[in-house]
């Protein structure tokens, strides 16, 4: 029986993990949550999740930083981040992307786009193993 995927939530709203816990637990996910970016990054070294939804807003540690290690830990593989932030200044949405960000979505965050953008990048993941693989089979 295949495993459902898991995605790690992170935001340090205990509304915004129920509701999004709530959307993805829906669709047959598996949910792991994280309130803060230094639960975020052992969560995500200790867990290894598919795929990561990250709050940029976050105190101590923003999102942007997160994204930034969990991007440059060669220990971990790829895992696509969607980036979440009730900011839609376009200068942020390019720091996201640039710090290694795959998507990014605005708070409120429309609950059926949530969905999809998951599922589209959840796509990714084989397709980022295949490369990988034929990578070190070159390398050899």
């Amino acid at each position: 029986m295949k495993t459902p995927p898991r995605i790690l939530i992170v935001d340090d709203n205990p509304d915004n993990l129920d509701i999004f816990q709530a959307r993805l637990a829906a669709h047959g996910f598996e949910i792991l949550r994280a309130m803060d970016g230094e639960e975020a990054l052992a969560t995500a070294k200790r867990e290894r999740p598919d795929l990561i939804l990250l709050d940029v807003m976050m105190p101590k540690m923003d999102g942007i930083e997160v994204c930034r290690h969990l991007k440059a830990d060669r220990s971990l593989p790829f895992i696509p981040i969607i980036l979440v932030t009730a900011k839609a200044d376009s200068k942020d949405v390019v720091a996201g992307l640039e710090a290694g960000g795959d998507e990014y979505l605005t708070k409120p965050v429309d609950q059926a786009a949530l969905v999809a953008r998951v599922k589209s990048m959840l796509r990714i993941n084989p397709l980022y193993d295949i490369v990988q693989d034929q990578s070190v089979c070159f390398e050899a």
